[in-house]
C-alpha cells in the first residue's frame, strides 16, 4: 500500500510512473479509437454488424493486455481513471500519485486522439470512435451499462493484479479479457467506455459531447463500487483471518 502525502510529489518515481500511463493510455486510444474509425472506413457504412463488433473488441481487449502487460512493473499498469479511483479509495495508491495517473492519463488520451485525427483522412474521421449513446438506449440505462461494465472490469483488476494472492503472472490477460468482452455487450449500448480517458480524448479532440457525463459517472461508480466489494469482501476479511 502506497504511503500517504505529497511527499510522493517529489519522488521521480512517481513521475516516471505517470509518463508510463501517458504513454499506455495514448496507445490505447489511439488503438482503440482507431478501430471504431477504420473499421467503419473499410466497411464503407457506421452500420454495427458482427464482424465489426468483433474487431473492435478485439483491438480494445488485445491493446489493453499488451499495453498492461508493458507497464505493470512501472505504474501498476492502471491506463484508466476509473482502476485508478479505485485504488485511491482504498488506499493502494496516495491520493497525490492517483491525481498524477489521472491527469496523465487524460492528458496521454488527448494526445492519442491528436495523433489519430492527424493520421485519418478527414472525409473518415467522423466524431474519432467518441462513445455516445447508441438509440433507444435511455441514459439511465446506459449509465447502468456503464456502471455494471467497468465493476466487471475493476474486479477483475483487483483480483488479478492488485491482490497479492491474485494470479499476478495473468493480470494482462485477464484484464485484456474483461475488456474484449465488456466491448461485447457494451459497443451497441454505450460503446463500452469503462474509462474516462478513454471517453474523453476523442470527445475533446472531435467536440463530441452529447451525455459525456455518463462516461464519468458510470465508471467511477462502477470501479468504486469493485474496488471497495473487493477490498472488504475478499481481502479485508482474509487480513482479519490471518
Amino acid at each position: 500500500m502506497s504511503s500517504t502525502g505529497t511527499g510522493e510529489l517529489r519522488d521521480p518515481n512517481t513521475w516516471r510512473a505517470g509518463a508510463s500511463e501517458l504513454i499506455a493510455t495514448l496507445l490505447f486510444v489511439f488503438i482503440g479509437a482507431g478501430s471504431v474509425v477504420v473499421t467503419q472506413k473499410v466497411q464503407g457504412s457506421p452500420t454495427m454488424d458482427t464482424e465489426r463488433l468483433v474487431a473492435i473488441a478485439l483491438a480494445h481487449g488485445l491493446a489493453i493486455a499488451l499495453l498492461v502487460a508493458a507497464t505493470a512493473n512501472i505504474s501498476g499498469g492502471h491506463i484508466n481513471p476509473a482502476v485508478t479511483f479505485g485504488a485511491m479509495l482504498t488506499k493502494k495508491i496516495s491520493i497525490p500519485k492517483g491525481a498524477v495517473y489521472i491527469v496523465a492519463q487524460l492528458v496521454g488520451a488527448v494526445i492519442g486522439a491528436a495523433l489519430l485525427a492527424a493520421v485519418i483522412p478527414s472525409a473518415d474521421r467522423g466524431v474519432l470512435g467518441s462513445h455516445r449513446l447508441e438509440a433507444g438506449v435511455s441514459p439511465g440505462a446506459g449509465l447502468l451499462a456503464e456502471v455494471v461494465l467497468t465493476f466487471v472490469l475493476v474486479f477483475t483488476v483487483f483480483a488479478t493484479a492488485m491482490d497479492p494472492k491474485g494470479l499476478a503472472g495473468l493480470a494482462p490477460v485477464a484484464i485484456g479479457l474483461a475488456v474484449l468482452v465488456d466491448h461485447l455487450v457494451g459497443v451497441p449500448l454505450t460503446g463500452a467506455s469503462m474509462n474516462p480517458a478513454r471517453s474523453f480524448g476523442p470527445a475533446l479532440v472531435s467536440g463530441t459531447w452529447d451525455t459525456h457525463w455518463l462516461f464519468w459517472v458510470g465508471p467511477a461508480i462502477g470501479g468504486g463500487l469493485a474496488a471497495i466489494a473487493y477490498q472488504v469482501l475478499f481481502m479485508g476479511r482474509r487480513a482479519k483471518e490471518a
